[in-house]
């Protein structure tokens, strides 16, 4: 919402010039999905900022939310054993 006032666009408006539907583009904007290639490159053609950054934006957001969680997850390192001599 903040990014598209300043537009002078509502959800609505933006996701008809994006040609996608209101409750997709609503769920990108708070959070509720992640920014698809697809929904990148829409926004680069409507707006202009490169799909590749916004594309490493989320990726850098993604990141940092699994390491907020790194401790919820228990995996061990593999340690793979020495190959027994052969004959």
């Amino acid at each position: 919402m903040e990014v598209l006032e300043p537009l002078g666009l509502s959800v609505t408006a933006a996701a008809r010039l994006l040609g996608v539907t209101r409750p997709a583009l609503s769920a990108l904007l708070n959070g509720r999905s992640a920014l698809s290639p697809d929904m990148a490159l829409r926004i680069e053609k409507a707006f202009g900022p490169r799909m590749d950054t916004l594309l490493r934006m989320q990726t850098a957001f993604e990141i940092a939310e699994a390491r907020k969680r790194e401790g919820e997850i228990k995996v061990e390192r593999y340690v793979p054993k020495e190959e027994t001599a052969r004959s």
